[in-house]
């Protein structure tokens, strides 16, 4: 009985409504009582039984319900929805189509509530079958016209298979619905994991680069201890170490599939220089008049962390006007460490290119050049940029990683294909 009670009070105001209408309609149906007291009795009684059953049990098992109405179904073929004449194909006139007794849409009402709610579809096919058996019965018990054969399964089809297929598709579209909401969830989790990829390599990739600009400049320096100098060494190698395994981590939480962020985060391009050069790089900004391309921060940072890994110890000239942002670096004073292959550039270029604007990252000279040309439209930085000198930079200093490498081959065929096709 515990599964038949009502969650709420609206429930069950809604189910004693239904209640008293099913009675109605069943009471209209048989004899009067005023008239024939035992007739209503023998008749009527045990189908107020029958609805009062169906009621109780119809909200949860909407089968049950509509099996325990059957007695009650469209098997009085006097009355139908229309009257049809079927002279062409039958020897017959006058054809009732779709018989309506009062007690059909309530019957209706529990096929469509049976597809709608029931998951399986065995049971309603073996209750179907029941309802088919019960007409086939009916109808020789009746005479047997073609007629009533037109009549009852006209009556089948629109009072129980009809609302049981527009209930199956309700359900089938409610699932979808849920399935494309879950998916969309999915797909939102997935971008913020690539947002968050994303800035961890932006970041703490750059800052792990300054890390190691720092100890090789320790590594360096004059009047230190061995002992000194050694952990200065270690602790420029555990920089590069954690950064190929930040990169390992990023390759697990990177989707490829998942556009990159064009809003770069937290300091505006004057702090990113001036804090680069405060860490012992040799650096030189150059900012044009005129509103910062948004990208810009994003285009410095990943060429000054390239340029601390492969070409430590170089200078590195930065350049930022309204649609065109540039970092070049000179030739490395030390020999590096780093290893060629991570993300940053790939990432980089999916920006730049659903931004609108161009991307080409190659030898220039007897160093590395990294430029991006931008469209007019480029939404400019919501920070303004200062026009505050970052400090003025020292000497090179070493860094860990192996001497710079150029792009991949795939990167400069792509690029120079993409100028061949500027230039025709």
């Amino acid at each position: 009985m515990k599964r038949l009670r009502r969650e709420s009070r609206r429930q069950v105001v809604s189910d004693l409504l239904l209640w008293a209408g099913l009675c109605i309609f069943v009471a209209a149906m048989g004899p009067d009582p005023s008239r024939d007291l035992a007739g209503f009795a023998m008749v009527t009684v045990p189908r107020l039984g029958l609805a009062t059953v169906a009621v109780l049990v119809g909200r949860r098992y909407p089968l049950a319900a509509l099996v325990v109405l059957l007695p009650l179904g469209p098997w009085q073929f006097g009355e139908g929805f229309a009257t049809v004449d079927l002279s062409w194909l039958l020897p017959r006139r006058d054809v009732k189509i779709f018989p309506l007794l009062p007690t059909s849409p309530f019957i209706m009402w529990y096929a469509y509530l049976t597809g709608r709610r029931l998951a399986g579809t065995w049971p309603a096919l073996a209750a179907f079958c029941l309802i088919v058996l019960v007409g086939v019965t009916v109808v020789p018990a009746r005479g047997g016209d073609l007629s009533l054969w037109v009549s009852m399964a006209t009556g089948l089809v629109g009072t129980y298979l009809v609302p049981y297929l527009l209930g199956l598709l309700r359900r089938r579209l409610l699932q979808q619905r849920r399935q494309a909401r879950t998916s969309a969830e999915a797909q939102a989790r997935l971008r913020e994991r690539a947002r968050i990829a994303r800035e961890m390599h932006d970041s703490l990739g750059h800052d792990l680069a300054l890390i190691a600009v720092r100890a090789a400049g320790l590594e360096l320096a004059s009047g230190l201890a061995p002992a000194q100098v050694q952990a200065a060494g270690e602790l420029r190698i555990a920089a590069a170490d954690a950064t190929d395994r930040l990169r390992e981590i990023i390759g697990l939480l990177r989707e490829d599939s998942e556009a990159a962020p064009l809003v770069p985060v937290r300091e505006d391009v004057p702090e990113l220089v001036g804090r680069a050069a405060a860490s012992g790089m040799s650096i030189t900004l150059d900012l044009a008049a005129g509103p910062v391309p948004g990208l810009a921060r994003a285009v410095v940072q990943e060429g000054l962390t390239n340029a601390a890994k492969h070409a430590p110890g170089a200078v590195v000239a930065v350049s930022v006007g309204p649609h065109l942002v540039r970092v070049r670096n000179g030739p490395p004073r030390s020999r590096p460490t780093a290893r060629a292959g991570g993300l940053g550039l790939a990432g980089l270029r999916e920006r730049v290119r659903l931004a609108g604007g161009t991307l080409t990252a190659g030898p220039a000279g007897d160093g590395f050049e990294l430029s991006v040309t931008l469209p007019q439209a480029e939404e400019p930085d919501a920070r303004p940029a200062r026009g505050v000198s970052p400090p003025a930079g020292r000497s090179g200093v070493g860094d860990l990683q192996p001497a710079q490498e150029p792009l991949e081959r795939d990167d400069r065929e792509r690029d120079r294909r993409a100028a061949d096709q500027r230039h025709r």
